[in-house]
């Protein structure tokens, strides 16, 4: 099995730890450890290695599906490797709906065969005529995350219920990442609650703002499951046992604060990108989540040339666009603290003013 390079990584690598700032980063800002009891007793693995079951179950009950159809991972990353290699050999095929993050079509084109469906820009809708005439007898997967990264759009509740549609009607699954799923104000159903054919991948890294926890989950068929378990055995083998402690309080009785200090840290970040992109004539799809996908100014000959002067200038990291296969557009990450964002933008600001 050969993987492609992971680009946006190689980039991060070559650039994130000699610069100021990181206005690339697809999370939100991260919460303090003092917020929670961070003492999960015995430092022994989590037993049984799939999650602990009562708290399986608790998950599970946000999608209608049981306990044994739960399985915590590391990060939503280990979530959909896992999920990956549970439904897909050589010989099948997947449908991926992008721009995307990389590892929902590099993983399953290691293994199988996949078709690209773009979305439409500028506003990236999702065409479902588009993805039905990709679907093929031998289809094991539809994939898509929503809301998207890197654009940020959300697809409606609708347009997830017609894929899902697709994917029971080919006896295939639609997986969907759903990590920024409730950083929306009114989030749609998890597609694993729209049925047996649905798998729902998420995480607390994103809308929970603890990504140092690298604890997640995939809900997906018991069948499956075990599948997925048994790689498991030969990735991480169980979930972290200080993740598992903290993400039990932070989907608990923390969880509705934790959520609505996220909404407004990302509602006014927005807002603040918003006019920034405003005020230098660019454009861009306003998003839910905390990416946007810009384009990129005049004066530049594409996004790697954009992102490298502001790289080298200015000491702040942006993502370009061809990462995601778009070189006239560049990714923005406004999750951080205010005073980073406030700061990062003006300096991106005296990039495009030198060469405007």
């Amino acid at each position: 099995m050969n993987v492609a390079d992971f680009g946006l990584e190689r980039w991060f690598a070559e650039h994130e730890h000699e610069a100021d700032i990181m206005l690339a980063e697809s999370g939100i800002r991260s919460l303090d450890a003092d917020r929670f009891d961070t003492d999960p007793g015995e430092l022994g693995y989590v037993i049984p290695t799939n999650g602990d079951p009562e708290f399986r179950a608790e998950v599970a009950r946000r999608y209608d599906r049981t306990a044994d159809e739960v399985l915590f991972t590391c990060g939503a990353q280990e979530a959909n490797f896992l999920t990956f290699l549970s439904l897909l050999d050589e010989g099948d095929h997947a449908v991926v709906v992008t721009p995307t993050y990389q590892a929902l079509h590099a993983v399953p084109e290691a293994v199988a065969e996949v078709t690209r469906v773009p979305l439409s820009s500028p506003e990236w809708e999702l065409d479902i005529d588009a993805v039905a005439d990709a679907v093929r007898e031998d289809t094991e997967v539809i994939v898509v995350n929503n809301p998207n990264n890197p654009t940020g759009q959300y697809h409606s509740e609708e347009n997830i219920r017609a894929l899902y549609d697709l994917a029971e009607d080919a006896d295939a699954y639609l997986l969907c990442d759903e990590v920024y799923r409730l950083l929306a104000e009114k989030p749609i159903p998890p597609v694993a609650s729209m049925g047996k054919r649905g798998i729902s991948t998420s995480s607390t890294t994103k809308s929970h703002g603890l990504a140092g926890l690298r604890f997640g989950w995939a809900v997906l068929p018991e069948e499956l499951v075990e599948t997925a378990w048994n790689w498991k055995d030969y990735t991480t083998i169980s979930p972290s046992v200080f993740g598992q402690h903290v993400a039990k309080q932070a989907l608990g009785g923390q969880e509705n604060r934790i959520l609505r200090e996220n909404r407004e840290h990302a509602r006014r970040n927005r807002e603040q990108v918003r006019d920034f992109v405003g005020d230098h004539g660019l454009d861009w799809h306003d998003p839910v989540g905390v990416n946007g996908f810009v384009t990129v100014p005049e004066g530049f000959a594409d996004a790697r040339d954009f992102c490298t002067a502001v790289v080298e200038e200015e000491s702040v990291v942006l993502a370009p666009g061809d990462l995601f296969g778009h070189p006239n557009r560049f990714r923005i990450g406004f999750g951080l603290p205010r005073d980073e964002l406030t700061e990062g933008l003006e300096r991106v600001g005296r990039v495009i003013e030198r060469r405007s």
